[in-house]
Formats: C-alpha cells, structure tokens, sequence
C-alpha cells in the first residue's frame, strides 16, 4: 500500500499572500514620513520597529537577545573637508576636483607611489603588501567606472587599504561622482580601530592627463595630501530577526536564511523638487516579501524540518553593513546554514528591457541548485523563473546575498526588474508596483523556500562552474 503524500501548501500560502497586505506594507515604509529610510536616520528605526511588529504579528519566534533586534554599534565618519589638498607631481588638484570617499587624518609629503588601474577584484587581490605599503596607491578608473566588476573592485578598496597599507589611496576619475562625495557618510564598526588609510576621488584634468600617461607599478612621481581627521559620532544600527524554528530532529539546528534589506538613500537635500528617495521597490518590496513569505509559512499547520531565519538588513545602500554584521556577529552558526535567499526589487514590472509579469529572475543562476529548486516552484504557482543572460551573474555581487557567499553559503538573490525607471531615484514610489504579480511570485518564493526547508539535501555550489569556484572554495573550508 503507498504512504499517503503530503498535501501540497500551495493553495494556503496562496490564500495568506494577499496584494493588498503588500501595498499595505510597502505603502507605509516607503512613504514621505519614513524620509527615505536612510541609514542612519529616524525613518529607518521606524522601518524597524514596523517590522519587527510584523514579525510579532505572523508569529515568528525572536531571534535575539534585544528581542527582533540585533543591535550592531558603528561610528559615523564624515568627512571633513576643511584644509583638503592632494598634488602629483607638484600638480595641486583645483578647487572642487578632489573629494574624500573614506575619511582618515593624513599628512603626507612627497611620498612614493604605485599606479593600478581599476579593472575587477582579481587585480587588487594580486597587490603585494611590499609592493603598496608606505605608498600612496593611485587608482586609474576607466572611462565609465570600469563597468560592475570595477564596482566591485571599489566595494573591496577599504578593506583591502587596511590589508595592504598604503599611505593614502587615490581614485583618480576622468569626471566627478553623480552625488557630491564630500557628503558621503561613512560607517566603522565602533569596535574596530579607527581607520589609518584614507581614500580620496580626483578629477582634475592635468593629474588625470598624467596618471593615464603613467607606467603601471612604481612610480617616480610624488604625492603630497593634507586630510582633516572625520568628524565622528557614535551611531546604533539594528537588523530586525525572527525565526520558524524547524520540527525534525536532525535538521532543526540547520538554517536557511531569507534576507532583504530595509534601508535605502534618505533625503537628498542637493535635489531639486522630490528630495525624498521613498525606495518602494528598492527595496521596500523585498522587505515586504519578507514578512509576507514569514507569514505565510508559520501560518501552516506543519513546521519545516530546518529553520528559517528571516532577516531585513541595514545600510545595504552604503555597502551590505548589516549583512556583512550579520555574518562577522552570526546569531546561528553559519557552518549550520545552508542557503541565503535575498529578495530585492520584487514589485514593478515595467523593466527597462520591457514589461516583466509572471516570471523573476534568480542572479548566479548556473552558481548553485538553488534555481533548480524556484524553478520548480514557480511552475506550481503558475510563474517562470529565468536566467538573464548577462544580468544573472552581474548582478550576483550587486547585493547582500554576495556578503553571504563571501562566507561560502550557496545564495542567490530573487527579483522581477533588474533596472526600471527611477531605479535609485526619487520617482521609485509606491503606487507604480504591481501587487498582484509580486502577490503571483512571492507565493513561488514562499514555496520554494519550504521545499528547501524540508529537503534532506542542503543546497549546493555548482562545482563545474568557474565563476563558483571561489565560493566553493570558501565553503569547503569552513
């Protein structure tokens, strides 16, 4: 006689994802009162406390010692301007072309230096200590930014400033950041000693013309700068978490993780008219998908057999802060989680490639088999999940599910629209979501995610893909 099989909860988490239950949700923290959720600001603790009340509200279980809240303490750095100066070569940077992008005290007077060109992560991961210490480390920036893996490469600048230890680090650009960087808020864990590497952004033609004319490696030009120490205050962050703790025995203290992150750009007070960056879809609609998915699977009668921790993040907008905190402060063991499911911009429809209804996308899509699990799930509840031929691995480092598979676990991060209009702008406002599509794919997100709750076999990196190598390798060691 064959064993009776599971009903399927399809049709009940169908019933407790409701559009009117997203707009409800994405309404509230992205509107004008929330100021654009800026980290750090009152609109964000707002944001905070709104869904830790939703977690309390769906019934998920605290997950930490200040109840949803893991508190993270950071210091604000901002830059001080005042006497700022940098020269190559006797060339001093006319007024207005340099600005400061990690603000550290240095004096600094005819120092050697060592020329790169910004090209991906690879090139600055092959810098030497001995090649770049007591220098100052110039930073030819393509034309453009050297495209996502040259932001990329910028994200690991401070870090590896810190590793390498040059005296100052210098972004030369052949024109100035869209947003004055002067006004660029930087962020320190306040446990951390204070930064000793400041990084400065030049757009002076004449240092331009000539650090382009320059050889690569060792230098015989000098640099000279003055940088004011920051003005520092001290500042309390918090990632909002909750818990369906998992039923089976073996794999109860086992975790997949479901992110998205909660903050976007605040009040830009340099914009005329609308200054408020509301951020619906980046990413209000994630946070809501969020609370709607954590609903929806404590609401069934059956628990999973691993935990699902869901977690809204601080300060992605500035850098990953809260999912990098997450995972240096983890609050269940990352050797016991098996996989990050990031949901980012899961509301509007209207790409800029054209209209996108009843399909989402996965980034790192050949990374792992954690598509193979959507995909599925998404032909149940009636949407297709797709692989984006360039914006599926692009976009993989673009958010925090790149922090997680820093830390070797199999992530990817789910989403409708890769680029819209008012894509980080102000005009990304609540009313221009589809709730009746991110209703159709949050319901294969939920479905996925129980799947992969309840299956014996943790997700795993796709062994014969190259561009997973460096996360299997990560994950192997741990």
């Amino acid at each position: 006689m064959l064993a009776a099989q599971a009903p399927s909860p399809l049709p009940r988490i169908g019933a407790h994802i409701r559009p009117d239950d997203l707009k409800a949700d994405v309404s509230f923290l992205a509107s004008d009162a929330l100021e654009g959720r800026g980290t750090p600001s009152r609109g964000l603790d707002i944001a905070a406390e709104y869904i830790a009340a939703q977690f309390r509200r769906a019934g998920l279980e605290p997950a930490s010692d200040d109840g949803y809240f893991q508190n993270a303490r950071y210091e604000q750095m901002r830059p001080n301007p005042e006497g700022l100066s940098v020269s190559f070569n006797g060339m001093k940077a006319a007024g207005g072309s340099v600005a400061i992008q990690d603000p550290a005290a240095a004096d600094i007077a005819d120092a050697e230096a060592f020329k790169i060109v910004l090209k991906n992560v690879a090139a600055l991961d092959a810098l030497t200590t001995d090649e770049v210490r007591g220098k100052v480390l110039i930073v030819q920036v393509p034309d453009g930014g050297g495209g996502n893996a040259g932001m990329q490469a910028q994200r690991r600048l401070s870090a590896l400033a810190v590793k390498l230890e040059p005296l100052l680090v210098v972004l030369v650009r052949g024109a100035a950041q869209p947003t004055n960087p002067n006004a660029r808020v930087a962020l320190r864990e306040a446990s951390l000693p204070s930064a000793k590497t400041p990084i400065l952004t030049v757009w002076d033609k004449a240092i331009r013309d000539a650090v382009v004319a320059a050889p690569l490696g060792p230098l015989a030009a000098k640099v000279s700068a003055h940088i004011a120490a920051p003005l520092v205050t001290s500042v309390k962050l918090r990632n909002v978490v909750g818990i369906l703790r998992g039923a089976d025995p073996e794999l109860k203290d086992t975790y997949v993780i479901v992110t998205g992150h909660y903050d976007h750009l605040g009040i830009r007070p340099d914009v005329q008219g609308d200054s408020i960056f509301n951020g619906a879809n980046d990413d209000a609609s994630g946070t809501a998908s969020v609370i709607a998915v954590a609903g929806a699977l404590n609401s069934l009668a059956e628990k999973p057999k691993r935990s699902i921790v869901f977690i809204t993040v601080f300060g992605e907008e500035m850098g990953g802060y809260g999912a990098r905190w997450y995972t240096s402060h983890p609050i269940f063991p990352m050797a016991k989680t098996v996989a990050d499911i990031n949901l980012e911009q899961l509301g509007r429809t209207d790409d800029t490639e054209g209209p996108n209804v009843s399909k989402f996308n996965l980034t790192g899509f050949d990374y792992s088999d954690i598509a193979a699990t959507f995909a599925k799930a998404g032909e149940q509840a009636g949407v297709k999940a797709v692989k984006h031929e360039t914006n599926s691995d692009a976009f993989f480092s673009r958010s925090d599910n790149a922090t997680f598979a820093d830390a070797g676990i199999p992530s990817t991060t789910l989403s409708v629209a890769y680029e819209f209009p008012d894509y980080h702008g102000a005009g990304d406002e609540w009313p221009k979501l589809d709730y009746e599509n991110m209703a159709r794919v949050d319901v294969a997100v939920a479905l996925g995610i129980w799947d992969m709750a309840n299956n014996p076999q943790a997700p795993q990196w796709n062994r014969d893909n190259p561009k997973a190598a460096r996360y299997v390798e990560i994950h192997d060691k741990r």
